[in-house]
């Protein structure tokens, strides 16, 4: 999508701190971290939100494609022992402000039972 913010770092138009990159999947920390481990974790294909992901056979690939590199981006953020929280809002009223699918990956301190 051409005006979406996180379609032009995938294109490197716009710089990040990248942390992780593959064929189908870009970690790039977070502008404005809510822990010392912050990262976005984006598919390179624009989907609106997850739900919009989760009902196309494209969109399920790339949730797949998601998840399967979690293990090593946990590893190079250096939370496989520390633990994390995995946070994804959909859509505006659930608090998401990039109309990109994304996931945030946090941790680093201790995080509690509330959400942040």
């Amino acid at each position: 999508m051409e005006n979406c913010v996180f379609c032009k770092i995938v294109r490197g138009d716009i710089p990040s701190k990248k942390v992780y990159e593959d064929e189908n999947v870009l970690v790039f920390k977070d502008l404005h971290p809510v822990s010392p481990v912050h990262v976005l974790i984006i598919p390179k294909v624009h989907f609106e939100n997850v739900h919009a992901m989760s009902v196309s056979e494209e969109g399920l690939a790339a949730l797949n494609a998601m998840f399967r590199a979690l293990p090593e981006i946990v590893r190079l953020v250096g939370l496989e022992e520390k633990g994390f929280r995995l946070i994804n809002n959909c859509g505006v009223a659930a608090g998401q402000s990039v109309m990109h699918a994304h996931f945030h990956l946090i941790g680093g301190r201790s995080l509690g039972t509330k959400i942040l």
